[in-house]
C-alpha cells in the first residue's frame, strides 16, 4: 500500500507513462527504484514456506521471473527516455530491489 500510496497518480498495470506524468523519489522509492517488485519477491518466497510446499515455491518463483526479468529492463529504458539525466542519476544513488548500502 505504501508503493501505491507514494505513487499515486502514476500507477499503472502495464509499462506506461501517463500524461502529466511525475517522477516519484519519495515514500520506498527514496531507497529503491521498484520496492513494489520487492515485495512480489518476498510474497512469492514466503507463501511457499509457509505452504511448506516447494512446488507452490517453485512455481511463484519461476512465473514470477520470467514476468519480472522480462518487464524491469522494459520499464527502466522507458523512465530513462522519459526522464533522462534525472533518472539515471537517480539509478546511480539507489538499488533496484534494495537500498544501495553504499553510494559511490
Amino acid at each position: 500500500m505504501w508503493c501505491h500510496q507514494a505513487l499515486g497518480q502514476n500507477w499503472a498495470m502495464g509499462l506506461a507513462i501517463k500524461k502529466q506524468h511525475e517522477f516519484v523519489q519519495t515514500g520506498p522509492y527514496r531507497w529503491m527504484r521498484h520496492p513494489m517488485y520487492t515485495h512480489f519477491w518476498l510474497l512469492v518466497i514466503v507463501q511457499g514456506i509457509v505452504l511448506n510446499n516447494w512446488l507452490v515455491l517453485l512455481f511463484g518463483l519461476t512465473s514470477w521471473s520470467m514476468l519480472y526479468f522480462w518487464r524491469v529492463d522494459k520499464e527502466e529504458k522507458m523512465m530513462l527516455q522519459e526522464f533522462g539525466f534525472v533518472y539515471k542519476n537517480y539509478m546511480a544513488i539507489t538499488g533496484r530491489l534494495l537500498p544501495k548500502l553504499f553510494k559511490m
